[in-house]
């Protein structure tokens, strides 16, 4: 995305996506923060496969994902498959409205694949961090979206879930 797009321009644009759908879905205040410090983690990914190359991890505490899913779905228990649905619906409306968003900035249509959840940290093969944005909620409890673009040499970060 770095080719059309300045990577302030992008990060500035994913920024307000990430606080603008956890405020919508779930009615929970994203704050950005300068470290991300996880704990009982899951990852929620996807890649961009038409228009860039490049892909998207959010890390976070499982318990911020689970209280978000009890936001949105009005309810008090959650099942696994819940958290892992509600992650990925997430996951989707985030993807949205950067697509659209880039679309409008770059002219160029991307399509994204259908996301992928994964308990703890996961790293894609073949791709390099270009940065990461973190941020915490009121409880305090974190995430962290890492853009990744493709390695143009060997990639210093073991692929897989950590």
């Amino acid at each position: 995305m770095d080719t059309v797009l300045s990577q302030q321009n992008l990060e500035e644009m994913l920024d307000q996506a990430v606080q603008e759908v956890a405020e919508q879905t779930a009615g929970v205040r994203l704050y950005r923060k300068e470290n991300f410090v996880g704990e009982d983690l899951c990852t929620i990914h996807i890649t961009f496969n038409r228009g860039f190359r490049s892909c998207l991890s959010l890390c976070a505490d499982t318990a911020l994902v689970a209280r978000m899913a009890r936001n949105a779905f009005g309810v008090d228990e959650l099942t696994p498959q819940d958290l892992e649905d509600f992650g990925k619906e997430y996951c989707n409306m985030l993807c949205g409205k950067i697509a659209a968003f880039l679309f409008r900035t770059t002219q160029v249509a991307a399509r994204f694949s259908v996301p992928s959840f994964f308990q703890g940290r996961f790293v894609p093969e073949d791709f390099q961090a270009q940065f990461a944005l973190s941020y915490s909620d009121d409880q305090p409890k974190s995430a962290q979206l890492t853009h990744y673009i493709p390695c143009l040499r060997e990639c210093a970060a073991a692929p897989g879930v950590t």
